[in-house]
């Protein structure tokens, strides 16, 4: 577990090293700008911005994720933030290519920024991407890309919420509380 673990570490230290910091405040000023913001993902790419989903909502701010039945539709005061390691999967480009056509602002969040997903994009947060054989038998698929891109997410937290005037203690109170 520990080369794994020091392996999967090293690399998401490196592949968000490739994010460019002026992409990321243009995101944040989106953000604050949107009326709704909607996320959209495939598998695991999916369950990271379902994830940063959460914490927008605990924000307070009106988060939608693609493909759930009570979702609204997209117009061109909203923000839609796809998550796709390769940028190529055919109903990730399907849907920036849709939302943009609409008028809406698309951030790209992929470890390929030539993709067509990059291409449709206004924001692109680039997510670098491991290469090595390594890859393969220590973090297989898309294991650094996914980590990477919830530890990005997680990251901007903090500044969404300094732009919002939000604290722990407003975020708490639309917080989930079962009992």
């Amino acid at each position: 577990m520990q080369e794994a673990l020091t392996y999967i570490m090293r690399e998401m230290t490196e592949a968000l090293s490739r994010v460019n910091p002026s992409e990321v405040e243009a995101a944040i000023e989106a953000f604050a700008a949107a009326k709704k913001i909607f996320i959209y993902g495939v598998g695991r790419s999916g369950l990271v911005g379902q994830a940063f989903a959460v914490r927008l909502v605990q924000m307070g701010f009106d988060v939608h994720f693609v493909g759930d039945m009570t979702t609204p539709f997209v117009n061109n005061t909203d923000i839609v933030i796809i998550v796709s390691n390769t940028g190529e999967t055919m109903s990730v480009v399907q849907t920036a290519n849709i939302v943009r056509r609409v008028g809406a602002k698309v951030i790209g969040v992929t470890s390929n920024p030539n993709s067509k997903l990059g291409h449709a994009s206004n924001i692109v947060l680039e997510v670098g991407q491991v290469k090595d054989e390594q890859k393969k038998r220590l973090a297989p698929l898309g294991t650094i890309f996914e980590d990477a891109a919830l530890v990005l997410f997680d990251s901007m937290v903090p500044m969404i919420m300094e732009r919002m005037d939000q604290n722990e203690a407003s975020l708490r109170r639309r917080h989930a509380i079962w009992v």
